[in-house]
């Protein structure tokens, strides 16, 4: 049994003992270790309250120790003590020098945390806590320290050399090698420190900023990928006039750089002036990128450029604190992709993914407030909680403040903690200094867990010619939170005549935003001459559940006339769930399945209305995904969502054949690729037209997806119909095409892994079989996380009447995943066993299943501190 591991909690929290003024490193980089020689200018923290006269170094039990002196005089081993953790110096003065010497090995670090190397290239990822796996040093982000740091390495093998900051020194080296020094002027904490080495390629770029400066843009990548950087250079230079224009923040090194590698746990990291990237965020062509790779490029590389304010001038205290670097940098760069593209298919888009994704995460054993209160290993924290509900939070303070003082409030807190490390407090109170508002109530969001819900019901008076709205909210017990004090929350609102027209409202506009105080709360509106529709919740002003009682009759009015493009497409959800979760009930019961023609009538209207946004057009006619029906069911029946959804799904295509035929024909064209808005809401509609026109079963659609297939110069086209014929029930051309594909883009690895999540995602019979075979693929490498990622992942969380099968083998699968994955990279490990944590919310069968093979991964052997913790909070 695996021993308890230390729980870290907030109320513990101490500033450091010691501070770290100057670091000094060198690294020598070699084929059988890397040295690491790094000299710290300390002192003692004058706010610290503890007088010890011991020196505590986090770091890694795989550092070598080879040499450590304090003030050039060399300790022995009595003079310190080494543990799992790191190292305790006894006897320190107040101000010192301290030198070591550490080995690692880069080659050997599967983890992928600290310095390892990613197909030839060695390069870092340092945060949370993987600076400790680096040397010894204080490893928190409220020690920030001035860096400078050289690297040696082989000229031939290694010619280019990149840290943090801007380079100040360069020569040769003895037996052919070479070395840099980088300075950063800027003080950081370890955990934005970066180092890469490599044989790459570059495109560059200049950027001028407001006050006439100019930046060199580097973006570095393998040779074969340089064609693909173009998209990226240029969302970084729309990110940084965005910055300037919306926030008044300039760039502020001399470079900046970003730098593209295979092996990436996360998707990009902000290290300062170094932004190490995966290659499926910044890799972009029209060849091998769909749109949504195309947009998730420009959003990551924005995200990043963006930290430099929101989290690397102004960073965390502590990484209770880390929504608030984070959840300010996603608003900030959904606004940024808002502004570039359409704002009403983001907001639904982002509304899509936190209410499967965060909701579930709020409704499981790892619910956790923004600010949590205690963890046992931070890589579990950068959840969705943290990031798209941190997003959310920050949302809500700019509705209730408005956008004129949202920035003088984002002034005022980026100057006066212009190189601090803080917490999400001072943010807010900054929010508060800056606007007058009191945002006393609103702190409930940060420390409380849980997806509120509203309730609302609605009265009209016609002698008085007065509508009454009363909402109640409520929120659910989550672990060690049973009960909850009520949110300050913001619900815009529109109200509708019966001719689908918007009425002003008292604050003379045709939308309001209401804010919702105490458990229950009435809202009165005068001046009402019809009982209105209301139109509630608009563009999701608070990330909650919302319950209203609206006829079917009701959600297709506001589908044909809500001026509020997601309150449409909001409409349609509604109007889909409803119907969905009868049908559910009915297969329940045992009764045939009939669907009338209601919800294809409202899609025919939405089809026929030629001023809508294709994309937003697309977006309504998408039906709830299985994953969003799960999250609303008591219980989750796996099988019969499928069966209802697909049923229908085939029903629309047959009621509304001539219409998507129709549709898909508009919407194709001869234009060249471009990722604009305007053709990728063409594409999305034509792509949906398809897949309901391929529903139909059709050999004709079955011809009309090949041809879209062979004939597509862009590989949202391509990879759309690969998809389609590989799901549907024409196995044989689905297997022709998955093998042409895979022969065209075998030395394309991104396209590669586009291939193997079309196959892991495949609800017809015996997925699981072929994510087995694909495992020992030449296309297939395990210590690789996109690899892992596309094949095991899809499988686990996009496939779930495979993965659910109901004799337990998708669940067996993945519990042997976890364990392998547990030795090699934990980070991996622990966020593949998340559809397991879920086990309760499903049938007693499948629910003794998926808790045994919990059980198993417990009892498997020694585990790491990430897996640790989310399967015994799981099995609680």
């Amino acid at each position: 049994m695996t021993q308890q591991p230390e729980v870290i909690y907030l109320k513990d929290y101490k500033v450091p003992v010691f501070l770290i003024d100057h670091t000094e490193l060198r690294f020598e980089l070699k084929p059988d270790k890397t040295l690491v020689k790094a000299r710290l200018k300390m002192r003692r923290n004058p706010e610290s309250q503890d007088v010890t006269r011991e020196l505590v170094l986090q770091g890694d039990k795989s550092l070598l120790l080879c040499r450590i002196s304090v003030d050039e005089h060399v300790l022995n081993e009595s003079d310190f003590q080494r543990n799992e953790q790191g190292l305790v110096v006894s006897g320190v003065p107040d101000q010192f020098l301290l030198e070591t010497v550490t080995e690692i090995h880069p080659d050997q670090n599967t983890a992928l945390e600290g310095l390892y190397r990613s197909d030839g290239v060695y390069c870092t990822q340092c945060e949370a806590e993987g600076f400790r796996r680096i040397t010894f040093y204080l490893d928190r982000p409220d020690v920030m320290s001035v860096f400078s740091t050289t690297i040696e390495a082989d000229k031939d093998a290694y010619p280019v050399l990149l840290s943090n900051g801007n380079p100040v020194a360069e020569g040769e080296a003895d037996e052919g090698r070479h070395w840099i020094t980088w300075e950063d002027p800027h003080p950081k904490p370890a955990y934005l420190f970066a180092l890469v080495a490599g044989d790459l390629k570059l495109i560059e770029d200049q950027y001028q900023t407001l006050s006439g400066r100019d930046v060199a843009l580097r973006i570095y990548a393998a040779d074969k990928d340089l064609d693909k950087l173009d998209y990226a250079m240029q969302s970084l230079i729309n990110a940084m006039r965005w910055d300037e224009q919306v926030y008044g923040r300039e760039y502020d090194l001399d470079i900046y750089m970003i730098v593209a590698v295979d092996f990436f746990n996360m998707g990009a990291m902000e290290n300062k002036g170094l932004n190490v990237f995966n290659t499926s965020c910044v890799l972009a062509s029209p060849e091998t990128t769909t749109d949504l790779g195309f947009q998730r490029v420009e959003g990551v590389v924005a995200h990043e450029y963006f930290h430099n304010w929101s989290g690397n001038r102004v960073t965390c205290r502590d990484w209770f604190q880390l929504s608030l670097k984070e959840g300010f940098t996603v608003f900030r760069d959904a606004e940024f992709s808002a502004d570039m593209n359409s704002r009403t298919v983001k907001r639904v888009e982002d509304v899509a993914l936190l209410r499967t994704a965060q909701f579930a995460e709020d409704a499981g054993p790892m619910a956790h407030p923004i600010l949590p209160a205690s963890f046992i290993e931070i890589s579990n924290f950068y959840t969705m909680t943290i990031y798209e509900k941190g997003a959310e939070v920050v949302r809500m303070i700019h509705t209730l403040l408005g956008a004129d003082a949202f920035r003088k409030g984002s002034d005022l807190y980026f100057d006066r903690h212009d190189g601090q490390a803080v917490t999400t407090e001072d943010f807010v109170k900054a929010m508060e200094d800056a606007s007058g508002k009191s945002l006393v109530q609103f702190r409930h969001w940060y420390n409380q867990a849980g997806t509120p819900v509203l309730n609302i019901t609605d009265a009209f008076d016609s002698e008085t010619k007065t509508y009454k709205l009363t909402i109640s909210q409520s929120c659910p017990a989550t672990p060690g939170q049973e009960v909850k004090q009520p949110y300050h929350i913001p619900i815009a609102i529109g109200l509708l005549d019966s001719q689908g027209g918007d009425l002003v409202l008292p604050n003379g506009e045709t939308t309001q935003v209401l804010e919702l105080h105490h458990a229950e709360q009435t809202f009165e509106f005068g001046g009402i001459h019809e009982k209105p529709v209301p139109s509630l919740l608009r563009g999701f002003s608070a990330p909650v559940k919302l319950n209203y009682p609206y006829s079917r009759d009701n959600l297709t009015f506001l589908m044909s006339h809500d001026s509020d493009g997601f309150s449409r497409w909001e409409a349609a959800q509604k109007l889909g769930v409803d119907i969905l979760q009868s049908l559910v009930a009915d297969l329940g019961q045992g009764k045939e399945l009939q669907l009338g023609l209601l919800l294809g009538d409202a899609f025919k209207v939405v089809l026929d209305n030629k001023d809508l946004d294709k994309a937003m057009v697309a977006k309504v006619l998408t039906l709830p995904s299985e994953a969003y029906l799960s999250e609303l069911a008591d219980v989750i029946d796996v099988d019969a969502i499928h069966e209802a959804r697909q049923f229908v799904r085939q029903h629309l295509a047959n009621q509304l054949e001539t219409e998507f035929y129709s549709t898909y024909k508009v919407c194709t064209s001869t234009d060249a690729y471009s990722p604009s808005a305007d053709s990728i809401a063409r594409r999305s509609l034509r792509n949906t037209c398809l897949s309901y026109l391929m529903a139909t079963g059709k050999q004709e659609y079955l011809e009309l997806a090949l041809v879209q297939f062979h004939e597509a110069d862009n590989m949202t086209d391509s990879q759309a119909a690969l998809s389609l014929v590989v799901h549907s029930n024409f196995v044989k051309a689905g297997e022709v095409i998955l093998d042409q594909f895979y022969q065209r883009w075998i030395d394309q690895p991104l396209v590669v892994n586009q291939w193997l999540s079309v196959q892991a995602s495949n609800p017809q019979r015996g997925a699981l079989v072929q994510v087995e075979n694909l495992m020992k693929h030449e296309a297939f490498n395990l210590q690789n996380p996109n690899k892992v990622r596309s094949l095991i992942a899809s499988f686990c969380s996009l496939n779930p009447v495979n993965f659910h099968a109901i004799d337990g083998s998708g669940y067996r699968f993945l519990a042997e995943q976890v364990i392998t994955l547990n030795s090699l990279n934990p980070q991996i490990a622990s966020r593949l066993v998340t559809p397991l944590t879920r086990w309760k919310r499903y049938n007693l069968d499948r629910q003794d299943i998926m808790r045994k093979q919990l059980q198993r991964i417990m009892d498997s052997g020694e585990l790491s501190r990430d897996v640790f913790e989310v399967v015994s909070k799981s099995l609680a």
